[in-house]
């Protein structure tokens, strides 16, 4: 957050959009957006993952290269990351959205449904 504040004209607002892992939400990053209000958080809701793109890349990575392989060290995992990218970055493709948006939103509300049940 730091180097966007550096690398961003002061007189514009920055809006994140984070998922709602728990370090997004301490202290110390509360104290710092206290002392920086042009920062904005925007958190997608729980069990929303397939909302973030990041997510599908990491699904997809665990389904195909690391679910049922076998890793000796962690050289060897992280030559079967490497390899995985270097095939992956050779094609790349860019997540493009397919559901309707009345079907993400029927999502949202489902999520949302589920959430205040938990909270009751």
């Amino acid at each position: 957050m730091r180097l966007l504040d550096q690398q961003t004209p002061a007189d514009r607002d920055l809006h994140l959009i984070l998922d709602n892992y728990a370090t997004h939400k301490h202290p110390k990053v509360k104290a710092w957006l206290s002392k920086h209000p042009r920062f904005h958080l925007h958190f997608t809701p729980t069990s929303a993952s397939w909302l973030n793109m990041v997510e599908r890349f990491f699904r997809d990575l665990t389904e195909k290269r690391l679910r049922r392989g076998v890793f000796h060290s962690v050289p060897e995992l992280v030559e079967a990351l490497n390899a995985y990218l270097r095939v992956y970055n050779q094609e790349p493709t860019p997540f493009v959205w397919t559901a309707k948006a009345q079907d993400l939103l029927i999502k949202v509300k489902r999520a949302r449904r589920t959430l205040d049940s938990r909270l009751k």
